[in-house]
């Protein structure tokens, strides 16, 4: 029987894999990020922004309950089954969209990827975080959300590089198509069951006083809901901040377009946000581990309301560049370090079904973010969406100050 061994070193060879596979499920999202909302309007004439952000809800929904689902059935069947099933989910998708005669066919292609995109993302966090033991939170979420987050970022570009050539539909999507069935070959053939190190972990772990413990998954829901002010408070955050990633994905290329940008600069502009947040994360997900995560959230939190307020005002490509840039730096400061956070409040029995909890509430986020934008863009504009997103996330930055605490453990 192998010897099983904690952290990066030990494990770098099935970490990498991962980090690369992880890599996989973020270009499958991204393929969709410039050109959905510009379907939308140029091939299915959905006009009302309500409407056209029905794809954004449908992936949002399915995305947090996948979510919740994931860490649940990873902590108690393993995460190799869960991250196989969720790439056989996501294999439709691209086809749907390429076929599609109506806009209800998008609708339904997008629940099957915030089905896949739960799955698998919430899966390769969980195996990175086994692997690497408690002292590497940070490093380990920083790097699989960079490679994620990078993936997003490429295959936004590379997709609207393509559509200004060929058009809106078919070719682009064969990118998506081939993205995972390399995700799905990679996981079956080469990635390894991480359990063997949850159980290791587990014999030598000691749960925090204020942890709900070994009390199944609705205490667990309690917890990183209302009960436990730190993982409740990384639940908000975590909500508002992916509604500004919903903003970015379903109102930003709509606001672009119609100030005159052309798609090729609409697919650069909508690839800087997350190609920043990508990269630099890596540094910001490590630096939490130092300095703690509470000031780095508190600080990403107003920096993205200020980065939003930025785009409001701006009127063309340079200035909305450089908001995109900040949007950037202000999420990467925030999204590895909220998993983080609820890592280190989690006992390693129970770590999966926390992270699944807190990304349930994530990622409703663009459920709520989908209807604010559309209910206030139909009835206010586009720019008074943005302004309403901005002052929520100043506010969500104050509430985590006051309730979270600085440095969180739940294991010695």
């Amino acid at each position: 029987m192998p010897v099983i061994r904690l952290g990066l070193r030990a494990n770098l060879p099935q970490f990498t894999l991962l980090v690369a596979v992880n890599g996989l499920v973020g270009a499958t999202v991204g393929q969709e990020r410039t050109l959905l909302p510009l379907l939308a309007v140029d091939e299915f004439g959905v006009t009302a922004a309500t409407a056209g952000l029905a794809f954004l809800v449908a992936f949002g929904a399915a995305k947090a309950v996948a979510n919740l689902a994931a860490g649940a059935l990873s902590d108690r069947y393993g995460r190799k089954p869960v991250l196989l099933a969720g790439w056989l989910i996501g294999l439709p998708v691209p086809l749907l969209i390429i076929v599609a005669p109506e806009w209800s066919w998008i609708v339904l292609a997008n629940l099957l990827l915030g089905v896949n995109q739960g799955l698998c993302w919430s899966t390769t966090v969980a195996m990175k975080v086994d692997l690497v033991g408690p002292a590497r939170h940070g490093l380990a979420l920083g790097l699989n959300e960079s490679a994620g987050y990078m993936s997003v970022a490429g295959a936004a570009l590379v997709t609207g590089l393509i559509a200004a050539q060929t058009g809106l539909r078919p070719e682009p999507f064969l990118l998506g198509l081939a993205v995972v069935a390399l995700g799905l070959g990679a996981s079956a053939l080469f990635v390894r069951e991480t359990s063997p190190h949850v159980a290791h972990e587990a014999a030598t772990a000691i749960a925090h006083a204020h942890a709900p413990g070994a009390g199944g998954l609705r205490r667990i829901v309690a917890a990183g809901t209302f009960r436990d002010p730190t993982l409740s408070a990384a639940s908000q955050a975590g909500l508002v901040n992916n509604l500004n990633d919903g903003l970015a994905w379903g109102v930003f290329p709509l606001l672009f377009t119609r100030a005159g940008l052309s798609l090729g600069e609409v697919g650069l502009l909508v690839a800087i946000y997350p190609a920043v947040w990508g990269v630099t994360q890596i540094g910001t997900g490590a630096l939490s581990d130092r300095v703690g995560r509470r000031r780095l959230i508190v600080v990403g939190m107003l920096f993205q309301a200020a980065a939003l307020a930025g785009i409001a005002l701006g009127t063309d490509f340079a200035v909305w560049a450089m908001a995109s840039v900040a949007l950037g730096l202000g999420t990467a400061l925030v999204y590895p370090t909220l998993i983080a956070v609820v890592a280190d409040a989690s006992h390693p029995s129970w770590r999966a079904s926390a992270v699944g909890v807190y990304r349930f509430w994530r990622d409703s986020g663009y459920v709520v973010g989908a209807v604010i934008a559309g209910l206030i863009a139909d009835r206010f504009g586009l720019v008074a969406s943005v302004w309403v997103v901005a002052g929520l996330t100043a506010a969500s930055g104050l509430v985590v100050a006051v309730r979270m605490t600085a440095r969180p453990k739940a294991v010695a």
